[in-house]
């Protein structure tokens, strides 16, 4: 049925065409979300470097990628208010200032807290570009290209995880870290600012929207409660099981997590009490209340956790476990990464082709493979294991994670897209964030009491952490996999 839909909506528009401004703008605001992901997959490849330089342990280091993801997301529910009240051009050029501004702070930073505020800014700019190039795809984007369109606006984001872990590992080893920042500038000035103020146009009027400040410091506190909680629990065990006054000291972040989560989830439940009696809310969350958008959106958010995520855990145990060098690490996940980004279009043709359902379960079935085999030879891994595996999930998770979001989009009204696009959105990055911070503290637990870095005890520990990660990783993704199954039965059981 879904795929007779399809087939009908495109006979209907059979001399759709995709303009050149169009394509123009997902090249400029794609390559601008394009240098955030990339610096921000770059620096974990760098995270054994960066321990050493600035004197901190795994777990302070991964804030360097968490504080990131999280001001991104915590950045992303505002992109319907911002896209409700300015033009585009100009969320662009505000993108483009913050991207620049954090790169020259990375340059010439060197204290570690100077890094954390460079990376904020670098986040607040990402977390306008991205869902920027998404609302300009899903506004002005044929009707019958969507899948398409979508598919091209993921490739040019997910190109960056691809190639970063190795950009990282390569240039670290002939220049110092800070060069890649040298390196990006010229890029966003060159490249995407002349694009963008040529190409990227404004189809629709600005509304008077107001901003809810009380809404949006809800929604931070939510998402910095839940990772911050997520962390100090992490903390906490490491502490717990290193031994010696372990025990006392896991207490104050035991209790910091409490917290942190008794927070989290208080704003998060008072800003959805909130949008539903404001009369113009940060976000319209009426939409949600259809079951089968909430049955896309679990796994939209669950599956970033994996995706993410694998980038740290593979250079890390590459390096930590089997003893790579950083640019060997980063080269691990490129085939991967580089050739699933590739596909992301071919994916989004599927889906315009056949519906949602068999593209999406095929794919994501098939790169729950991934970390079955990882967890199966978790104790006997080798660097050509490591980027095999990861190539199937990879190349399989491309194929079908940016149709989710398409297909939940396409069940609601228009007019409520930038909302939708918010949330998933919002949602991703969450999710990414989560992943780091999830797989790094696991890691931080197994490793704790190990001994130091480089020795057989404390390798041993980082491979039992690994496959610790690679059980969870299937968890994610069976749950993922249950809840869309439902969701295309229930559509399809509306059709009938």
């Amino acid at each position: 049925m879904e795929r007779n839909n399809t087939e009908r909506a495109s006979a209907a528009h059979p001399d759709e065409r995709i303009p050149l401004s169009l394509i123009g703008s997902i090249v400029a605001v794609g390559s601008l979300a394009f240098v955030g992901i990339l610096t921000e997959t770059v620096m974990t490849v760098l995270f054994p470097q960066l321990m050493v330089e600035f004197s901190v342990n795994t777990a302070t280091v991964q804030w360097i990628t968490t504080i990131y993801l999280l001001v991104v997301a915590a950045t992303m529910p505002l992109s319907s208010f911002l896209n409700r009240r300015f033009r585009l051009r100009t969320l662009f050029v505000a993108a483009v200032v913050l991207a620049v501004t954090g790169s020259l702070i990375m340059i010439v930073g060197h204290a570690f807290p100077l890094i954390l505020i460079a990376r904020v800014i670098q986040g607040v700019g990402s977390g306008i570009a991205t869902p920027l190039m998404m609302n300009i795809i899903l506004q002005q984007a044929p009707r019958s290209k969507v899948g398409q369109l979508m598919g091209v606006g993921s490739l040019v984001i997910t190109v960056a995880p691809a190639i970063g872990p190795t950009v990282g590992g390569a240039i670290s080893s002939v220049l110092p870290w800070r060069a890649i920042f040298v390196i990006v500038i010229p890029i966003v000035l060159l490249l995407s600012l002349p694009v963008g103020l040529k190409c990227i146009r404004q189809t629709r009027p600005t509304e008077d929207a107001q901003l809810n400040p009380l809404q949006f410091v809800a929604i931070v506190l939510a998402l910095c409660g839940l990772i911050f909680a997520l962390n100090q629990a992490g903390v906490a065990v490491s502490e717990a099981v290193s031994g010696g006054s372990g025990a006392t000291a896991a207490l104050r972040p035991a209790i910091l997590a409490v917290v942190s989560l008794i927070v989290g989830v208080g704003s998060l439940l008072f800003f959805g009490w909130s949008s539903r009696r404001s009369f113009s809310p940060l976000i319209r969350l009426g939409w949600l209340r259809d079951p089968v958008v909430l049955l896309h959106l679990l796994p939209y958010l669950l599956l970033p956790i994996n995706g993410i995520g694998f980038g740290y855990v593979i250079t890390n145990v590459a390096q930590m476990s089997l003893g790579t060098t950083a640019f060997v690490a980063g080269a691990l996940v490129l085939p991967g990464a580089l050739i699933g980004a590739f596909f992301a279009p071919v994916g989004g043709m599927l889906y315009d082709r056949f519906g949602a359902p068999r593209p999406v379960l095929a794919a994501i079935g098939t790169a729950t493979l991934g970390p079955i085999l990882l967890l199966v030879f978790s104790m006997h891994l080798t660097p050509g294991l490591l980027a095999g595996f990861y190539f199937i999930f990879g190349l399989c998770y491309a194929l079908g994670y940016s149709n989710i979001m398409t297909s939940a989009l396409s069940g609601i009204d228009r007019e409520f897209t930038p909302d939708g696009n918010a949330v998933f959105q919002t949602s991703l990055q969450f999710g990414g964030a989560v992943g780091t911070a999830l797989f790094s503290t696991i890691l931080g637990v197994a490793q704790a009491g190990a001994g130091e870095e480089g020795s057989a005890a404390f390798r041993h520990a980082t491979a039992v952490g690994g496959a610790a990660v690679f059980a969870v990783m299937i968890v994610i993704c069976a749950v993922s996999i249950v809840s869309l199954v439902a969701a295309f039965r229930l559509r399809a059981a509306r059709r009938r």
